[in-house]
C-alpha cells in the first residue's frame, strides 16, 4: 500500500471554493517527470487569497495549495535533475492552475526547478520564497532601467514578505531605503534591515495630485492601488517603479500619464509567476550575494502546516509580519 501523506487540498464544493486537509497518496499527484520530497513552503499573499478568500483563486480543482515548495528530488525522469538534488519552485502556476508545496511530495516539470543556492539551506529558500524571490526581481528591473547605486529607493508594503525582502536587498545593494508602513511597530523591525527612514502608508493613500513634490529615485510597489499612483506621482524625473502586488487592489484610480510622459518615469511590470529561466537565475543569485548573514532569521518565523489556515486569513488582514516558512511535516 502507498505511504499517505497529509496535504491541504482546494476544491470545489457548495459553499464555493474551499481548502481542507487530504491524505494522500502518490497516485493523486500530477503525472509530472520529477518527484520531490518536499520540506518547507512559505505563506504568500496569494497564498491567503488561495487558502481564506471567498473569492475563487483556484483555476483548477482539486489542487495542492501552496504558492512554493523547497526540498529535495527523489526520483527522476529527467536528466537535468539526480535523486539528491536541493530544488526549489516559485510560481509557475502553483495553487492555482498546478498542484503546490502543502504537502510532503509533489510532482512538478522539470523545466520549473531551480537548483538551491549553496549559501541557502531550505528553510532559507522559503524564508526567501516567492516573495522573497520576487523582491530581487523587482531589484534586477530597476537597475537594468539605470537604478544607480546610492539612489533613494522607497519600498511600499515595508512590513510584508515581499517589502521586507526588498529592504534588505535595496540596502546591501548600497541604495539609502524609504519604509512605507501603516504599522509604527515594525519600525525597529526595519530598522535592523536596512531602511533608514518612513513614510506613514496614510500619506500615499487617496486621491492625489497628478504630480507631486519630486522625492525618490525609484519605488518597489507591493501595494497597488491609489499607493502605486501616488508613488508614480512622486517619482524623480527618470526613475521608475517596479511594481510586482495589488494588496490594495487591481485598479489605479485617478492615474495620469503626467510621470510618464513629462518627467519620463516608468512603470515597470514585475511577474514571478511565468518568468523565465535566465531571471529565476540572476535572482537567486542576488539573493545569494546579497542578502546580509543572519537577516533570514530575523525576517521569518516557522510555522506549521496545520495553521495555515488561520494563518492565510491573517496575511489578508495585514498582521503578519515578515514572512512565514511552513514546515510541511507538522
Amino acid at each position: 500500500m502507498s505511504e499517505t501523506f497529509r496535504a491541504l487540498v482546494v476544491d470545489d464544493t457548495e459553499n464555493g471554493q474551499v481548502a481542507a486537509f487530504a491524505d494522500l497518496t502518490d497516485a493523486d499527484l500530477p503525472d509530472h517527470d520529477v518527484l520531490v520530497q518536499v520540506e518547507y513552503s512559505s505563506l504568500n499573499y496569494k497564498d491567503g487569497l488561495v487558502v481564506a478568500s471567498p473569492q475563487k483563486m483556484a483555476r483548477r480543482t482539486p489542487l495542492v495549495a501552496g504558492a512554493d515548495l523547497a526540498g529535495t528530488v527523489l526520483e527522476s525522469r529527467s536528466a537535468d535533475w539526480q535523486p539528491g538534488d536541493r530544488v526549489v519552485v516559485n510560481g509557475w502556476g502553483l495553487s492555482e492552475t498546478e498542484s503546490g508545496g502543502y504537502t510532503r511530495r509533489q510532482r512538478v516539470k522539470p523545466e520549473w526547478l531551480v537548483r538551491i543556492p549553496d549559501a541557502f539551506s531550505t528553510r532559507d529558500a522559503m524564508a526567501i520564497g516567492t516573495a522573497g524571490y520576487t523582491s530581487a526581481l523587482c531589484l534586477d528591473a530597476l537597475e537594468r532601467r539605470g537604478l544607480a547605486a546610492g539612489s533613494e529607493v522607497l519600498v511600499t508594503g515595508a512590513a510584508g514578505g515581499v517589502g521586507s525582502v526588498a529592504v534588505a536587498l535595496a540596502a546591501a545593494a548600497g541604495h539609502t531605503v524609504i519604509a512605507a508602513t501603516g504599522r509604527p511597530e515594525t519600525h525597529d523591525f526595519l530598522t535592523g534591515l536596512g531602511a533608514s527612514s518612513f513614510v506613514d502608508r496614510s500619506e500615499l493613500q487617496g486621491e492625489g495630485r497628478p504630480l507631486g513634490k519630486e522625492r525618490w529615485d525609484a519605488a518597489v510597489d507591493a501595494v497597488g492601488g491609489s499607493v502605486l499612483v501616488n508613488v508614480l506621482s512622486q517619482i524623480r524625473y527618470g526613475g521608475a517603479v517596479a511594481a510586482c502586488g495589488l494588496a490594495e487592489g487591481p485598479t489605479m484610480p485617478g492615474a495620469t500619464v503626467l510621470p510618464h510622459i513629462l518627467r519620463g518615469v516608468a512603470l515597470i511590470g514585475v511577474d514571478s509567476v511565468m518568468a523565465p529561466a535566465a531571471l529565476r537565475q540572476s535572482a537567486w543569485d542576488r539573493l545569494a550575494r546579497d542578502l546580509p548573514s543572519g537577516t533570514l532569521d530575523s525576517l521569518s518565523r516557522v510555522e506549521a502546516l496545520s495553521d495555515v489556515p488561520r494563518l492565510a486569513a491573517e496575511i489578508l488582514d495585514g498582521q503578519v509580519r515578515g514572512r512565514v516558512v511552513v514546515d510541511v511535516s507538522r
